[in-house]
């Protein structure tokens, strides 16, 4: 309880937020946009970015906006059929954000994002250079994954996963998850403070809905990422009016997740979370061991290469258990790392992965 009152205080000196709202919160259920919400959202976050905090907002509800523009009752499965939904449905979220925001006295910014962008290095700082451009020139940039052209080898999964990244991206000071829930519940009885995710997965029981993607497993997971990167996360119900003025206020709202100390450097940072395991790599309890002390992962410790991939290619690294303790990129193709594995390092043969491109999970 000490613990969560003094977090709960530090996310007072917040100079900079990423909000993240799903669609559940912005749509009825027909998927027509929640006018009344929306501008009491809008007001909330005005209201904060008027006042000197930098606002970022990772918004859903496109695909719903676009199935009550197109009259389709429920969410369709066909791919094309998802992206038409979210190419109409964008337009029209984007134009009641603007008009909303604008009689707010805020200007606002679209940006749409792949997973695909961030993955690669070059195209990941643009990203973050452009975030950070509109952010010093005091617009708020509105961030939605880019559906109309996502497939699933590109999406992030849901803007949950979205919402941390970005926040990583950034340099957030915190993250707000906003969904219809008060945050985890144990019961009837609201989790005010969550120390470790693993304690509270066997509450999580998640129910497919037409309208949203994400659940409290996904706000669980993505809060993780952003927890490991030292950013603060509250998971609470949009549906109430001044939910972020109470949460950056440090009162007890939702569910909070407080990251423990220590960090990791930015390139590291997009080795580990940004991109997308091309394979997997077993190793042996000696090379773990040497892993977990610093060194690079040598090609004799290694037992078994899962996947195809190329030189420079993200790969998991698990043990003879199947637990996942790293990834990396590799130095060599599958093809090589199967004529090489077991193998001492000698003049032909160097390392497997090098600790500077070695993250331990």
């Amino acid at each position: 309880m000490i613990q969560n009152l003094q977090h709960r205080t530090a996310l007072k000196n917040a100079k900079r937020i990423v909000v993240k709202v799903g669609s559940k919160v912005l749509v009825q259920s027909t998927g027509c946009p929640d006018s009344k919400r929306l501008k009491l959202l809008v007001e909330e976050l005005a209201q904060f970015q008027n006042n000197g905090t930098e606002v970022v907002f990772v918004s859903s509800g496109a695909i719903g906006a676009g199935l009550d523009a197109l009259g389709m009752k429920s969410r369709p499965k066909a791919m094309p059929d998802l992206q038409m939904a979210a190419a109409v449905g964008q337009m029209r979220l984007m134009g009641i954000y603007d008009s909303l925001f604008r009689e707010n006295h805020c200007q606002i910014g679209q940006v749409l994002l792949t997973h695909d962008a961030l993955k690669h290095r070059e195209r990941h700082l643009n990203a973050r250079n452009t975030l950070l451009h509109l952010i010093k020139h005091r617009i708020i940039p509105i961030i939605n994954e880019n559906d109309a052209i996502s497939t699933e080898e590109i999406k992030f999964g849901d803007n949950d996963v979205l919402a941390a990244l970005v926040s990583i991206l950034l340099d957030a000071d915190a993250l707000v998850l906003l969904s219809t829930t008060d945050g985890l519940r144990d019961g009837k009885q609201r989790v005010s403070y969550i120390e470790e995710i693993d304690d509270v997965l066997e509450l999580v029981a998640d129910k497919p809905d037409h309208l949203s993607t994400g659940g409290m497993a996904s706000k669980l997971e993505s809060a993780q990422i952003a927890a490991h990167n030292g950013i603060p996360v509250v998971i609470a119900d949009g549906r109430k009016t001044g939910v972020l003025e109470r949460i950056f206020q440090g009162k007890d709202e939702g569910t909070l997740l407080f990251p423990k100390e220590g960090n990791i450097s930015k390139r590291k940072r997009w080795i580990a979370f940004f991109n997308r395991a091309e394979g997997h790599l077993v190793i042996d309890e000696g090379a773990a061991n040497a892993l977990h002390k610093g060194k690079s992962l040598l090609p004799v410790g290694i037992q078994i290469v899962e996947g195809d991939f190329k030189v420079g290619a993200m790969v998991n690294i698990k043990t003879q258990e199947g637990l996942h303790i790293a990834r990396g990129l590799v130095e060599y193709s599958s093809d090589d790392i199967h004529l090489i594995l077991g193998k001492k390092s000698s003049g032909t043969t160097g390392v497997a992965i090098h600790r500077d491109n070695l993250v331990i999970l």
